[in-house]
């Protein structure tokens, strides 16, 4: 009954974090071709849970790491940003060359997003399992399905309804906010400052959205 409490603990704890994989997975595969689309969706998705298996049985060295939440957070900025960007067609590269390159950056991205996302993340799977790395294996391998079928319903809606590449951008940059305040070099200055920390959580949401709004009405208008 332990082993299955701590699953079930583990599986919550990765249903609640597949929200936002789903989105990075979704909004970084539609600048693709559709035939590569769902190869996109499936090696992105396998490649950010290896890499999480990798970060639990490590994360206590990581989280010794001083400002790794900010160069995250940072990253995840460009990350959100990058998604409201218009896409481009590379016209000089052939079609299958320019194809190939554009499915393993965007499987390099959907790795390298999840992995910054999930720093923090980790410690509730790594604290759930007690110690079980089976457990964390299990937790995540059913995750698999799940982020991939959530990934393919919300392609299919950006792709009905372009607006929700802005509100994933938004989580995004909220995401990335939240990381960079809850940096523990920063603990001592923003400790009971929730004013604050909310203040700068949407300022960056806000800049990131007009940021990539005006690039967009730019390159629409050129």
């Amino acid at each position: 009954m332990d082993a299955l409490s701590a699953l079930l603990a583990i599986v919550v704890i990765d249903l609640v974090l597949a929200g936002d994989n789903a989105i990075v997975i979704a909004l970084v595969a539609r600048g693709l071709p559709p035939n590569l689309r769902r190869r996109t969706i499936v090696w992105g998705t396998f490649g950010a849970v290896a890499v999480r298996v990798l970060m639990t049985l490590i994360v206590v060295w990581l989280l010794r790491i001083p400002g790794l939440l900010v160069v995250g957070g940072l990253f995840l900025v460009w990350v959100a940003y990058k998604l409201l960007a218009p896409v481009h067609q590379d016209s000089h590269a052939g079609p299958s060359r320019s194809a190939r390159s554009g499915l393993w950056s965007a499987i390099r991205t959907i790795v390298v997003a999840d992995a910054v996302m999930g720093i923090d993340n980790v410690l509730g799977v790594a604290g759930a399992a007690h110690g079980d790395f089976l457990l964390v294996l299990i937790g995540l391998l059913i995750s698999i399905p799940i982020m991939i079928a959530g990934s393919t319903f919300i392609l299919r809606m950006v792709d009905r309804f372009p607006v929700i590449i802005y509100l994933g951008a938004a989580v995004l940059a909220y995401t990335a906010a939240s990381m960079i305040t809850g940096e523990p070099v920063f603990e001592k200055y923003l400790e009971d400052r929730d004013l604050l920390v909310w203040i700068f959580e949407g300022l960056m949401v806000g800049a990131v959205l007009l940021v990539g709004y005006l690039g967009r009405s730019r390159a629409q208008s050129a």
